[in-house]
């Protein structure tokens, strides 16, 4: 088959490494791509949000299924889009249509969803800026802390916890008065604090079928200990210690099988992944959020871990065969740390020359923001690398995934200290 992945990031890598171990892959793309993803496949100069553009690439070079990465063209549409091209008919994709990519694309939807079909969640309400003023005195009735939310894709930067009951009123203010994330802001969700341990469940379904990948945990917050503004992920542990088999069986039980079966009785048929994040919560599980795609930087810790043929769980789930797969996983434990770059979340500068990549050992360079120049590779964005690394036990993954994070070299690079150290303090 001939596979294109669209997408720039480390869970594209990652999806790309895994394609090319395939022998059902004779040709792979990636569109746009990165510095690491041109040493595996062809980077196509295509963005993944041009529509016309990525259907032309599907024409000119022959794709037999087409992977989506990242959240923004699924709620755009880009299944529909595809869809509708009477030519394309024949092609494979993976990755929900409109309807379904509203799990991500809106917090209120999610929430409605949730209530509808009885997924255990947080208690929320939902005001726009003509209803500013009740959630102001919402508020003022609210415990502390309380979590609100951006409605619509916010790069994931789009949650607040305040702390403080100033602090909550303003963000209120300013998401929906002063349009801190523009039309994404223009519904908020404000959601009571869960208190527990969060992690991620991966579900892989084709519509009717499912599979349940490996759980995950990431580290969102740019600095140790969690403190300082949240990014798109500072790095990643898989498996999770406190997830034991009575949580994750309480997970399928109670959020994945209802949530499969809500999305059949709305008439949504979903094929592709579906991320939930969950809170552990006295060992039940509650659904934070939902994502219509692999997450980043877990994808990175997960698919090491899956041992079967990716491109061929990627066609039994375009076709509507997933329940014809035996899912493998590695016992072993997979770990990484996200190097990015100064100033990240905020601004930060691109274009610094990444050296000793080539002193990395036993240890899996995924790039995030990279691209390649004369000869080398050049930082490009926030998140720069993810650096995972597979060992037998927990201690043994931090340990070189965090050795890989100090031998890489590039100006101003920035990475947590202690990805995983958590875990490692909670089996002990």
């Amino acid at each position: 088959m001939k596979i294109l992945v669209l997408g720039s990031g480390g869970r594209e890598h990652a999806f790309a490494w895994k394609l090319a171990q395939s022998p059902l892959c004779d040709a792979l793309f990636v569109a746009p791509g990165n510095a690491g993803t041109a040493q595996i496949a062809t980077n196509l100069a295509v963005a993944y949000n041009d529509f016309e553009g990525v259907a032309t690439a599907i024409r000119q070079h022959s794709i037999d299924l087409l992977i989506v990465g990242p959240e923004e063209p699924l709620v755009k549409g880009i299944v529909n889009f595809l869809r509708q091209q009477p030519d394309l008919a024949k092609l494979r994709i993976v990755g929900p249509d409109e309807a379904g990519a509203q799990l991500e694309g809106s917090k209120d939807f999610s929430k409605s969803f949730m209530l509808r079909h009885g997924i255990p969640t947080a208690a929320s309400r939902t005001f726009t800026v003509e209803t500013l003023d009740e959630g102001l005195r919402y508020l003022e009735d609210h415990s502390l802390p309380v979590v609100l939310k951006a409605d619509g894709l916010a790069a994931g930067k789009g949650v607040v916890i305040a702390e403080t009951m100033g602090d909550a009123q303003t963000t209120l203010r300013d998401m929906l008065d002063g349009r801190k994330f523009g039309d994404a802001g223009s519904k908020v969700v404000v959601e009571q604090f869960l208190r527990g341990i969060e992690l991620s469940v991966f579900v892989l379904t084709d519509g009717v079928n499912y599979k349940i990948l490996p759980e995950a945990k990431d580290y969102k917050r740019i600095g140790e200990a969690d403190t300082g503004p949240n990014t798109g992920g500072m790095g990643a542990v898989s498996p999770v210690v406190f997830a034991n088999e009575t949580f994750l069986r309480k997970v399928e039980e109670k959020v994945v099988k209802p949530t499969l079966a809500g999305l059949q009785q709305d008439g949504i048929h979903y094929q592709g992944f579906i991320f939930i994040g969950l809170m552990n919560v006295k060992s039940e599980p509650y659904v934070i959020e939902y994502n219509a795609r692999m997450g980043d930087p877990e994808t990175e810790v997960v698919l090491p871990r899956v041992q079967n043929d990716f491109a061929e769980l990627m066609v039994a789930t375009a076709d509507g065969e997933l329940d014809k797969i035996a899912l493998q996983v590695s016992p072993q434990t997979a770990v990484t740390t996200v190097i990015v770059s100064n100033g990240y979340p905020d601004v930060y500068e691109k274009g610094k020359i990444i050296t000793d990549l080539e002193r990395l050992e036993d240890v899996t360079a995924f790039h995030a923001g990279t691209t390649a120049q004369d000869g080398r590779v050049l930082t490009n964005g926030g998140r720069v690398l993810a650096l995972t690394a597979l060992a037998n036990s927990l201690e043994n993954a931090v340990r070189k995934s965090q050795e890989a994070a100090r031998t890489v070299q590039f100006d101003g690079k920035q990475y947590r200290k202690d990805i995983g150290l958590d875990l490692i303090r909670y089996q002990d």
